[in-house]
């Protein structure tokens, strides 16, 4: 079997990178490397070429994660054209319960905590992930309001929804947080 080129291998880098920040969000950094091998479409040993270790890519799929994010908000802004308005879009978003029932494409902030409280990865993806707090934070800022409480609000929201998914209270949840966030726009 031949080698692969710079580029494919750059690129079957991105896809388990990509791959793992879908699934670590989805089940958590306890997925074995030959489960997200095998939905990356690759094989377990090529997973060694790409990777120092296990850790390593955890920190890696955590900073995707939160790139991802940053790009969605800040795509946000360029759509609605005003702060206001694009936190608003992100507030109906993430209190969706599209967004509840997907967690693998969903926010890192709610889908990695309670991995990364425990290790899930060292020192980096603590920081990548503190970073993308802050910064998701920075975002909600209002003249009136502080950043911190309004992403507190959301995330435990939709924590707290998923954990009561196929309940009534699940929706409950969210509506109240929604008009909790919302309330006198």
């Amino acid at each position: 079997m031949g080698r692969v080129s710079q580029a494919q291998a750059q690129e079957n880098r991105m896809r388990v990178v990509d791959t793992a920040s879908r699934l670590f969000r989805e089940q958590g950094t306890q997925v074995s490397v030959a489960d997200l091998m095998k939905a990356a479409g690759l094989t377990h040993g090529a997973f060694y070429k790409q990777f120092a270790s296990k850790e390593a890519l955890v920190d890696e799929a955590t900073a995707h994660a939160f790139a991802q994010l940053s790009q969605r908000y800040t795509a946000g802004l360029e759509h609605d054209g005003r702060r206001g308005a694009a936190q608003q879009t992100l507030i109906d978003t993430y209190l969706s319960v599209e967004h509840r029932d997907d967690a693998a494409g969903g926010c890192p902030v709610a889908a990695l905590a309670g991995d990364i409280a425990r290790e899930g990865g060292g020192p980096e993806a603590r920081r990548v992930y503190a970073e993308g707090v802050a910064g998701f934070a920075g975002f909600l800022a209002t003249d009136d309001e502080d950043g911190l409480v309004r992403l507190c609000t959301l995330f435990g929201a939709l924590v707290l929804s998923r954990a009561t998914n196929g309940s009534p209270l699940s929706e409950e949840i969210l509506e109240a947080a929604h008009a909790a966030l919302t309330e006198g726009d």
